[in-house]
Parts: structure tokens; sequence; C-alpha cells
């Protein structure tokens, strides 16, 4: 399993999982299907168009060249960094600093995709090359781009982690500080833990702790190790700011 370690606006290092090459192609393998899928439609309203009309073919044709030159860009855009293979995959692309990806590094990634996939380099054969060889498995325009492309599941479910975890009518949280951390804080905290649980990275923990602590200025008590004292703070935290709702 290899993984990548991006540092967030926040200076908080996590490590992500990082796709493979086979889920990648998949993934693409996926998406051409559906173009396949899209172009019989095409070719059989266009065969039925074209005994009464030929223009009605010609706007079919640029609508489905449209579709797919623009397919990428468009989904990735408006589906978090995925197509509907890479959502099929659970894999998505990521900016290396951590964040979501900007537009400019989303059409960054598209315009490259000539090089990358283009039938005038191979097919696809130079993306390939580039993932296959590459540190953080990326192809030409996600170099360019500053992204990568990383699983979305962990190996633990999400419920197994304290971020969204159904916590019983009478908990007593045990840390009521955590009052001053805020959603992005308890974000970072639910993606260091939900990549411990995908990589066994330690280091994260205990740095994260450290951060914790010194943010809300509060000491682990005897008997509870960091990532004990991580998932707590989650479960206090989601426990209070729900009654604050209520």
């Amino acid at each position: 399993m290899e993984t990548i370690r991006v540092s967030t606006a926040q200076n908080v290092d996590i490590d992500y999982e990082v796709a493979g090459l086979g889920e990648r192609i998949v993934a693409r393998l996926i998406d051409l299907a559906g173009f396949a899928v899209l172009y019989i439609v095409v070719l059989i309203l266009m065969i039925a168009s074209f005994r009464n009309s030929g223009t009605l073919g010609v706007v079919l044709i640029i609508i489905f060249l449209v579709i797919f030159v623009f397919y990428d860009l468009v989904c990735e855009l408006t589906m978090d960094g995925q197509t509907f293979g890479k959502k099929i995959m659970k894999i998505k692309v990521i900016s290396l600093d951590g964040g979501q990806p900007t537009f400019g590094q989303y059409l960054m990634r598209w315009i490259f995709r000539v090089i990358d996939f283009g039938f005038i380099f191979g097919w696809g054969l130079v993306a390939l090359v580039c993932v296959a060889v590459s540190k953080n498995h990326q192809r030409i325009g996600d170099m360019l781009a500053k992204t990568t492309l990383i699983k979305t599941v962990p190996r633990t479910k999400i419920d197994q982690v304290a971020f969204g975890f159904a916590l019983p009518d009478d908990y007593q949280p045990v840390f009521k500080e955590v009052l001053h951390l805020n959603d992005r804080d308890a974000e970072l905290i639910f993606e260091v833990l939900s990549g411990f649980y995908q990589t066994g990275n330690t280091d994260l923990i205990y740095s994260m702790a450290t951060k914790i602590k010194e943010h809300i200025a509060i000491v682990i008590p005897a008997g509870m190790n960091e990532l004990q004292f991580l998932e707590t703070v989650m479960k206090d935290y989601n426990h209070l700011t729900a009654q604050m709702d209520a």
C-alpha cells in the first residue's frame, strides 16, 4: 500500500492512500463504457434522423463530441474531483496541499489529457508510464497541476471512527474544552484518524494529539493514549455541539 503525505493550510500532515494504477484504469474504462453506450444511442438516432433530415444527425454528433471533450472537466468540477468511473471505484482528485483542487488545477489536468490520453501519443500510454514510475503516481497533467488521485474509503468504516459516531443518550463528555475547536479542526482530526486506520502511521496521531492539547490547553489523563485521546475529543465534540444545536 502506497501513501502520500500532504501538509494542510493548518500545518497538519495527513497521510492518504494513493489510488493504484489498476483502479485508475478501471475507472477510465467505466467512463469509456458509458460513452460507448451513448455513442450507440446517438448512432441509432442519427440513422433514424437521416431518413428525414440530416440536420438532427449533425446536431447529435456535435452534442456527443462536446460531452466527450468536456466530460472529465465538468464532472471533476461538480462532483468533488470525481467522474462517474472514479466515483464507482471510490477514488478522487486531491491537491497536493491537502485541499480541494482549484478550477485552475482541474483545468490544467484537463488540458494535458491531450498528451496523457491522446491517440497521437499511444492511447494513454504516456499516462500509464507516468503513473507507474512517478513518486506520487501522477500523470503529466497531475504533475503540472500539483494533484494526484487518492482512495476515498478508509479500511475502517467512518462510523468506526469518532466523527459521526452514534453516542448513547447518557454519554458524559470527558473534555468540555473541545468547544474551543471549530468544524475545520474537527475535520482535520477526523482525517488524521482516518489516515491512521488506512496506513497505521502513528506519527500523525502523536503530532495531531500534541497540537490539540496545546490548542485547547488540556492534559491527557493517565491511562489514555494519544489515539484514544483523539477519538474521545471527537466524541466529546460531536456530543457537545449536537446539544448546542438541539
